[in-house]
């Protein structure tokens, strides 16, 4: 059936196919992370990720050919917000990536990302990234059935200006399923209690860009890569979720733990 905004809402069937394309991409995040090292080239980690979605999991790389789109990643590197492709640009010490990633499986789309460091970063480095794993959280941790798109992205952006950075307002979350964006639009920024009111069932993800500078991006001539306007770092995670009878469920957990980042728990239950 349909929720409001032809938001689809999602059987408990529908839900364990996305479960598993959500685990699967979070695989293949957790395979690529020891490779991400000063000396390699991006191009060179999205071609471990292609061939271990193909050889491996047995999957699709769902960014290949995606409008266009000629790589299996997405890889951003400390300006770069979201959609870098990969290259023969080298990482080096000191470097923050986000690598993105999206799957399908049995006809159904499981999306993630995560940040790595290379080396040894700057502390606002790492400060950035550990803000925009803690806002992250912080939506994911507001979702549950009553509850509004808005409550999300207010705590998210809460988050990033208590520590004095910026939330990127161009670019969002979507609802994901069988459909590789669909609708919801779930913003990174917003007012408690205004928005699209949370169902069980929904699924969709949060993955909030933040930037160390202002909020202002640029569009490269390249079509996909986004930068900072001011050339200031910025951070990203994602995960997809479901909204659950009495809160939520993360449909991509991470295979290897969180590691020094806090578990995110089902609503009513301290993180």
């Amino acid at each position: 059936m349909k929720a409001s905004k032809f938001v689809t809402i999602r059987t408990p069937a529908e839900i364990a196919l996305a479960r598993e394309a959500g685990k699967l991409a979070a695989d293949v995040l957790q395979m690529i992370g020891e490779h991400v090292r000063a000396g390699v080239t991006t191009d060179e980690l999205d071609r471990l990720c292609h061939d271990y979605i193909v050889d491996v999991q047995k999957a699709i790389p769902a960014n290949v050919g995606y409008h266009g789109y000629t790589k299996t990643i997405c890889a951003s590197v400390n300006h770069v917000i979201c959609h870098g492709i990969p290259s023969d640009k080298v990482l080096k010490n000191g470097d923050i990536v986000n690598i993105d990633v999206a799957i399908i499986k049995d006809g159904w789309f499981g999306d993630t990302s995560r940040m790595y460091y290379v080396g040894e970063p700057s502390i606002l480095a790492r400060r950035l990234v550990r803000t925009t794993y803690e806002a992250m959280r912080a939506g994911i941790q507001r979702v549950r059935p009553g509850a509004t798109l808005g409550d999300v992205g207010y705590a998210i952006q809460s988050v990033a200006h208590r520590e004095g950075f910026s939330v990127v307002r161009e670019y969002c979350g979507h609802g994901i399923g069988d459909i590789y964006h669909d609708e919801p639009q779930v913003l990174h920024y917003g007012r408690p209690g205004e928005g699209l009111v949370l169902q069980s069932g929904m699924v969709f993800t949060i993955e909030p860009m933040i930037n160390a500078g202002k909020a202002a991006t640029t569009l490269l001539p390249d079509g996909w890569t986004v930068v900072t306007k001011d050339r200031s770092l910025s951070a990203q995670w994602e995960h997809m979720v479901a909204v659950t009878d009495d809160g939520f469920e993360v449909l991509t957990p991470w295979p290897d733990g969180y590691g020094d980042y806090s578990p995110i728990q089902s609503a009513g239950v301290p993180a």
